[in-house]
Parts: C-alpha cells; structure tokens; sequence
C-alpha cells in the first residue's frame, strides 16, 4: 500500500469573495466551486485548495467537524523556467515577496501572503527529490 500524494489542502479564510479574487485572478488558479458563506475550492496541477469559513465548517454536521486559525502554509510548485515570471508577476500585482530562500544548488523558492496572511510559497522540482 501507498501513499500517492496530498490530494487536498485546506485554508480558512476571513473572507470568501477576497480569497476567491485571490486565488482566481491573482495566482490563476481553476474555480472549482463556490459556495456563498460556506467556502470557495480551486484546482492547482493535480490538488485541490479547499478554503473554509472556520466558523461554518466548526459547526460541521455532515461532515466531521474541521477548522484552524492563524497563518498557515503552503507552497505551489512551478516550472524551473518560470520561478522569476512568477516573481515579476506578483510584483505587478502589488504582492510582497517577504522572504526568498536558497535551499540547494542553483534552487531557491520564495514565500508571500495572500489575502488572509497565509504564507505562501512558489517553489521549482527538486527541492524535496
């Protein structure tokens, strides 16, 4: 038995037509669904972003209750050729990138906020191979 890959990912977020925008327009990422006071969920590659309202999906009772609060990470992996694209084009959109690491190599990878100040990072293969 094994273990493929992390299909989904969850944020909670304060605020769900900001994050939808965010996510959307900004990153470009897939809209899968959206949900008026419950949560909007976006294709990234092969994984899904699921974003929640905390307050809603505590209350859960279909499902297994789930929330968080405070920042939370994650990174999206892009194409080697396109790390500095990326970087240019949140610079264009006014999004500070508040750290860039080196890691190995010639690999960096560099981490911002989104609207909720969740850390996000871009990071290129090979950092984890």
């Amino acid at each position: 038995m094994e273990i493929q890959q992390i299909k989904e990912n969850c944020l909670y977020v304060s605020d769900l037509q900001r994050t939808k925008h965010f996510y959307e327009n900004v990153l470009g990422l897939e809209l899968i669904s959206f949900v008026e006071g419950r949560h909007v969920f976006f294709r990234a590659g092969s994984s899904v972003l699921l974003c929640f309202l905390p307050e809603v999906t505590k209350e859960e009772h279909t499902l297994p209750p789930h929330f968080a609060y405070g920042k939370q990470h994650l990174a999206f992996e892009v194409p080697l050729s396109e790390y500095n694209e990326w970087q240019k084009k949140l610079s264009d959109q006014q999004i500070k990138i508040i750290h860039e690491q080196h890691w190995k190599e010639n690999l960096y990878s560099f981490y911002f906020y989104d609207p909720d100040l969740h850390v996000l990072e871009i990071i290129p293969p090979g950092i984890w191979e």
